[in-house]
């Protein structure tokens, strides 16, 4: 695999709080990626959100922290993913961005759909054992708060690869299509690993 650069950076917490009400707060970093600028957002439970540079990113609502270590971890193995050094991700998750029948979604595409492997949206509607239909499985992981750790890229249409909301500036289906390359889902092109 052709070496990409990546890079992290930590960020600086921003904006004033007061300690004394705080029961939780987050730090917030950026990692460089071959699919785009991706934002981290880390409480102290664990990694609560994950977006591409310029999204809502779940999480960033609570009174920033300066980084005691807790963001390197998760930085560090999304790093190892896209240099294909890593099949899974080894990180606590803070739930708390996703509920009822959106947490019990995600959670079993999380526990059951590893590197490598894909599965449709009917299929997740059937294993999750909600009852919620295939068009509203693709809601679900439209709406997902931790794209690439949860990995709802890896949930495809019956008859192809469905949509992705991930990326920036409308290019989610590519971002879908290189990410299950990367994972061997699909067939490299002639340009991999490239990315438009």
């Amino acid at each position: 695999m052709s070496s990409v650069p990546y890079s992290i950076t930590l960020s600086v917490p921003y904006g004033t709080m007061d300690t004394m009400t705080r029961t939780d707060d987050v730090v917030v970093t950026m990692v460089s990626t071959p699919v785009g600028r991706i934002r981290l957002a880390v409480t102290t439970v664990g990694l609560a959100g994950l977006t591409w540079e310029g999204r809502e990113l779940p999480g960033a609502e609570l009174p920033p922290a300066a980084d005691d270590g807790r963001s390197t971890p998760v930085a560090h193995q999304l790093v190892e993913y896209f240099e294909g050094r890593r099949r899974g991700f080894e990180v606590e998750v803070d739930w708390r961005y996703a509920e009822g029948t959106q947490r019990q979604v995600l959670q079993t595409l999380y526990d059951g759909v590893g590197f490598g492997k894909s599965i449709t949206y009917g299929e997740l509607a059937e294993r999750s054992g909600t009852g919620v239909p295939a068009r509203g499985i693709g809601a679900i992981m439209g709406s997902n708060p931790m794209p690439l750790v949860v990995p709802c890229h890896r949930v495809v249409a019956h008859d192809g690869l469905g949509g992705y909301s991930g990326g920036v500036d409308g290019n989610g289906l590519e971002v879908k299509r290189w990410l299950l390359t990367l994972e061997g889902v699909l067939p490299p092109t002639f340009d991999w690993p490239a990315f438009p």
